[in-house]
């Protein structure tokens, strides 16, 4: 069968920079860190004290107090995101056949504030008997956002959430993508959110050693590709795009962003935790990438990288993308923009998605922030063009975004300029 085309034709964002796609935008071209003290709990007696938070975030301009009382901050984000971009892609809801419109919406970790709150509370008023809110469960699942953007909107198409941890909202695109091209639906909301920002979800990490402990310096703290570089900064946040069929689109006159070229997926099938040293499932998946999307690696300009600013991960990323684009690599521009956002976990593809595809909208490259000094291992090659502190105009036709989670989960998305 013929394969059909998709497009973006809607974005949504709430991040640690920015509660608005263009303010994200802004902020992140401006080179703009996210990061400060944690204010969700007394950090005090944590190694880490810091994270990249959203700011100002009032959940009443999407949502009625009442109703937000049943959901968790990261279905709040979610529905907040969707919302901005069901509006942002013009779609006139009364006139659309909603049994072809689904939701495609993920979550690394899920409620994690919802569940610390309720056993800290049965555990402080056991003797009473066990009580538990009855919204409990439904805050708390990973799958539930994708669920309330749906009833929200009366979106009867397929619905489902995916869960990889960091590679979530990536994998939750190259499902819709490919939803849409089998002809399964028309639009799918697609994305992820997530709020781990908690004294379980920081504690937890700091056990594995996996954050940076710059307390004195949050916003310099986050250093992709830097030799100082001690650890993922965590975000928090939630990224939407809404995916079309391009002849739907078209019919209703929709702006479109970009179009979908590819996705690919792999398992390094190596550690719990860990990248695989010589970067062996980031390869396959950006090969995967490639071949699904009929291109060569000189068609790529512009790689957002999955780039946490971890010591193993860095290496393993850079030493994978010069073995799969070879003499290009050094004609590419490569950057982290977890540098600003901090590490978004589940929602982060999303939200570097969206930065892929306002990269090919604009003609510029965000940058890698807070680069110091280059790292002695050889696999960090630094004649590649990591779009070091500034961002450089250019001209980007295609885009590849990379999300790599806990388990081994490796996916990629391939965007590309739209053309008739």
């Amino acid at each position: 069968m013929e394969l059909k085309r998709v497009v973006v034709t809607g974005l949504g964002a709430i991040t640690p920079i920015g509660n608005n796609v263009p303010d994200f935008w802004e902020n992140l071209v401006n080179g703009v860190s996210g990061a400060g003290p944690i204010t969700h709990f007394d950090p005090t007696l944590f190694k880490t004290q810091f994270a990249c938070e959203v700011k100002g975030f009032d959940v009443t301009k999407y949502l009625e107090r009442k109703e937000a009382r049943k959901m968790d901050l990261y279905t709040q984000y979610a529905v907040a995101v969707a919302n901005e971009a069901v509006t942002d892609s013009g779609l006139d809801l009364e006139n659309e056949d909603l049994n072809r419109i689904g939701v495609i919406f993920g979550a690394g970790i899920g409620g994690i504030s919802t569940f610390e709150e309720e056993i800290a509370q049965y555990y402080t008023n056991k003797e009473k008997g066990p009580r538990f809110n009855p919204f409990f469960i439904p805050k708390m699942i990973s799958d539930i956002a994708a669920g309330q953007i749906s009833i929200m909107y009366g979106f009867h198409g397929p619905n489902y959430a995916t869960c990889s941890a960091c590679a979530t909202s990536t994998n939750a695109i190259a499902d819709a993508f490919n939803l849409i091209r089998l002809g399964k639906a028309n639009v799918i909301v697609s994305g992820g959110a997530e709020a781990a920002i908690t004294p379980g979800g920081v504690g937890g990490f700091n056990a594995m050693h996996a954050l940076s402990t710059r307390n004195d310096d949050p916003q310099g703290a986050s250093r992709p590709f830097s030799a100082s570089r001690d650890g993922f900064v965590m975000g928090e946040g939630g990224g939407c795009l809404i995916l079309e069929e391009l002849e739907h689109a078209k019919a209703r006159g929709a702006k479109i962003y970009a179009e979908v070229a590819g996705a690919g997926l792999s398992a390094d099938a190596y550690h719990l935790t860990a990248s695989h040293p010589d970067g062996l499932g980031a390869k396959l998946v950006m090969r995967n990438a490639l071949e699904d999307a009929e291109m060569k690696p000189e068609d790529i300009d512009y790689i957002n990288v999955h780039g946490t600013s971890t010591p193993v991960g860095d290496i393993s990323e850079a030493k994978a993308i010069k073995e799969v684009f070879g003499e290009h690599a050094f004609k590419l521009n490569i950057s982290s923009t977890k540098s600003m956002t901090g590490h978004l976990l589940g929602a982060a593809g999303a939200v570097e998605s969206i930065a892929s595809i306002l990269a090919i909208k604009n003609g510029i490259v965000p940058p890698t922030i807070n680069y110091t000094e280059g790292d002695n291992d050889e696999n960090i090659d630094y004649n590649l063009n990591l779009t070091f502190n500034k961002a450089q105009k250019r001209e980007v036709k295609a885009a590849l975004s990379n999300t790599f989670g806990f388990g081994g989960h490796n996916a990629c998305a391939i965007f590309k300029k739209y053309a008739e």
